[in-house]
């Protein structure tokens, strides 16, 4: 088993998957348990569900669709969107989830983190940090699927969420995100360096060497795939699948 954990990052888009570029236009992937099915025979260790629209939406987690999910997945399982309340993670886990990624409500009602962490344990606390640069060359943290600009900084912000309690972060490159160019390894570097509790870098990966790049040069505890394990390269059509372990291994 890999040391450094690597996670398809799926995106839910009312119930299919998709994959969008920056935050932005999407592709269709297909459907999300016949998805899962795939990555049981690929052994992955982990898979991350993000819904894209109930934040911006103002909707609750689709509890019909997560669990679904939940019935099908081998491994262990995160969720995040559209989760405001300890109830809202409560049902969430009661499914089958092991972790639940808080992002555009914590911004705003920070205690939300503490109370699921103080009640589920920091571990199944995920802090979703979602950053956009700005015209110059500063870094912003972005909510509601990247719309609002909280004007807050995310070194500042991931410091935060680490003292309320979250036991990892998920950082977000909203400019790399579905480019294929690579991890932004400044960015991922200033918070991987203020803060404690694992990073798991996600937003630009394209090759495995990319993925080498950030745990090597930018210190991330884990990475988190999108187009990698839904596309067959880039500009090619739909396939499911996982970088091979040989490669991997050497390359972390």
């Amino acid at each position: 088993m890999l040391r450094t954990r690597v996670i398809p990052a799926l995106l839910l888009r009312d119930e299919s998957l998709v994959k969008t570029v920056r935050f932005g236009r999407f592709t269709y992937v297909g459907d999300p348990c016949n998805t899962v099915r795939i990555f049981n025979e690929l052994e992955v260790d982990e898979l991350l569900f993000l819904d894209i629209t109930a934040s911006r939406e103002g909707r609750a987690p689709n509890l019909k669709v997560l669990g679904d999910i939940a019935n099908e997945c081998f491994m262990p399982l995160g969720y995040g969107g559209g989760i405001r309340s300890l109830d809202h993670a409560k049902a969430v886990f009661d499914i089958g989830f092991e972790k639940v990624a808080v992002n555009s409500y914590a911004v705003d009602n920070p205690s939300l983190i503490t109370e699921i962490a103080s009640h589920y344990g920091s571990q199944a606390v995920i802090a979703s940090i979602d950053v956009k640069a700005g015209l110059f060359g500063d870094w912003s943290v972005r909510t509601k699927g990247g719309k609002h600009n909280t004007h807050r900084d995310p070194v500042e912000w991931a410091q935060e969420v680490e003292r309320l309690g979250a036991g990892e972060i998920l950082l977000t490159s909203i400019d790399r995100e579905g480019t294929w160019e690579g991890f932004d390894l400044e960015m991922v570097r200033r918070v991987t360096d203020a803060v404690f509790i694992p990073v798991i870098a996600h937003g630009g990966a394209g090759t495995v060497e990319h993925i080498g790049r950030v745990v090597k040069e930018a210190n991330a505890s884990a990475v988190a795939l999108g187009s990698m394990v839904v596309f067959q390269k880039k500009g090619m059509g739909v396939l499911v699948n996982f970088p091979d372990q040989r490669k991997l291994q050497e390359i972390l």
